[in-house]
Parts: C-alpha cells; structure tokens; sequence
C-alpha cells in the first residue's frame, strides 16, 4: 500500500471513492459541488487536502481533510472530513493507514488536533477509532442553511 496527496490526473480514481463515501452515508452531492470540492484540494491557497491509498495500481481509499483555525490554541486543528476504504479493502489496514497519512500531515503542519465525526450507527469505523484516537464526548447540533 501506497499513501500519497492526490494530483490533477487521479480524478478518474478519487471520484469512485466519493461517490461511495456519499452512497456509505445515503448522501447525494451535487456534481458541480465535488468538482469544486476537487478543484480546492488541487490550489496551494486552499486549506482542504486529500490523498489516496493505492495498491496494485488501483485507489482503495482516501481522506480529505481541511486546516483550520481554532480559538482554543496557537496552532491550527485538522478536520479529517472525509475517510473511505472500498469494500474490497476494508478490515486490511487502509482506515488506519489513511489516518496515519492525516496525523502526520497535521504534525509538519503545526497543528494542536486532528478530530473527526462519525455517524452513531457506523460502529465497524469506531472500532478503529476507539483504538487511533479518544472521544471528545461532544455531540454536534447543526442548522442547514438556505
């Protein structure tokens, strides 16, 4: 297995892995959002990342995460936003790899905390998450807006 950011030619491969993240999650993203989404991790300016992990020469995973500021510490914290594996790859080591990849990103970039949430029912990915993190105890509230 092989970790890397991705580059403008793995589109073709990045954009299965997303669309399986939003089929995992019963989410329909607008195409027009995921190729913004897509363009963003490609500019230097941006705070948002991504990378995928790859085997045989095929993408079986991929995070996306975003930098931000935070009022709590001088550094920034890491919002690991997105973490899918393909059916084909899970339970082999990919999850935790794929965070590992965010971890160390996060360390060379100076930032306090990598956090993440996960849905309630996803009890498979806390499996790992209860071994490579700590729960908060938070709970998110949120409000769509128009």
């Amino acid at each position: 297995m092989a970790i890397r950011p991705v580059t403008p030619d793995d589109f073709d491969a990045w954009m299965p892995l997303w669309q399986g993240y939003q089929r995992f999650y019963k989410a329909e993203i607008p195409d027009a959002v995921s190729r913004t989404t897509w363009k963003r991790m490609l500019d230097p300016a941006e705070p948002i990342w991504s990378a995928l992990a790859w085997k045989d020469g095929r993408a079986l995973g991929m995070v996306n995460y975003i930098f931000h500021r935070s009022t709590w510490t001088t550094g920034d914290y890491c919002y690991l936003q997105d973490l899918f594996v393909d059916d084909a790859a899970r339970g082999t080591g990919f999850g935790r790899a794929l965070i590992e990849h965010v971890y160390e990103a996060a360390e060379q970039a100076g930032a306090a905390r990598v956090y993440w949430l996960t849905h309630g029912t996803n009890a498979t990915a806390m499996a790992l998450y209860d071994r490579v993190a700590d729960k908060s105890g938070f709970i998110q509230y949120r409000k769509m807006l128009p």
